[in-house]
């Protein structure tokens, strides 16, 4: 991955930069707006950490210049901002994930990978009559909903089952707890919201193995990921 990190702290920048070179990324370092429009347009990197408070340029005011010269890297913005109404103003100005300071470096590293198979995946059209879906060893068969690994039913609970089903229809993709609740448990409003945490425990434990990861996604959800 040829990453572009934007981040105007010495010591943090230098961190992340020894971290994620470590993690296998191709990473180049700038620490001012301006120098990140030029290095964005230079070398057109698979994805750019940005952080919002900057000199020259802020953040935002990079993200929007660069959208509108039709850089179209997916962007994850990475910044002490962490209020709900920061994070709306990021995504609306063009970024496609937010991760608040402080963090943890593996979930960094999570949701770049993420990023990355999610612009491969739209960048490669996907066959519309194929009834299965391959992740991990798991096979999905669209048509039943039955979920196979090494080619035997897998043995879940209708909760679980329900929980996979809305995973695998956007995979690599993050999916709020509000969402899988209404899906998990439809209709059924004497059930406390934290009873989804139990089905994906649960579920976490049945895919130990199966080569994929069930991740928590702090402020945004849950997230279904083939291990690499």
């Amino acid at each position: 991955m040829q990453l572009l990190l934007v981040e105007d702290d010495p010591t943090m920048q230098a961190t992340l930069h020894r971290a994620l070179t470590r993690k296998g990324m191709q990473v180049t370092a700038v620490g001012d707006g301006h120098a990140a429009l030029n290095r964005w347009a230079q070398m057109q990197p698979d994805a750019v950490v940005l952080d919002l408070t900057l000199p020259g340029l802020d953040g935002l005011q990079v993200l929007e210049q660069a959208r509108s010269r039709g850089l179209r890297a997916p962007v994850l913005i990475l910044t002490a901002r962490g209020t709900v109404g920061d994070r709306v103003v990021g995504l609306n100005a063009g970024a496609d994930d937010y991760l608040p300071k402080p963090f943890d470096l593996d979930e960094l590293e999570a949701r770049l990978r993420a990023l990355q198979r999610r612009q491969a995946g739209a960048a490669t059209p996907t066959d519309a009559r194929s009834s299965t879906q391959q992740i991990g060893a798991v096979r999905y068969d669209r048509e039943s909903g039955a979920l196979y690994l090494n080619g035997e039913v897998m043995e879940l609970t209708p909760r679980e089952l329900a929980l996979m089903h809305a995973l695998l229809a956007q995979p690599g993709h993050a999916v709020t707890k509000e969402r899988l609740y209404g899906l998990v448990f439809p209709g059924q409003l004497d059930v406390q919201f934290e009873a989804i945490e139990v089905v994906v425990y649960r579920l976490r434990k049945k895919l130990a193995g199966t080569g994929l990861t069930l991740m928590t996604l702090r402020g945004l959800g849950y997230l279904l990921r083939a291990d690499t």
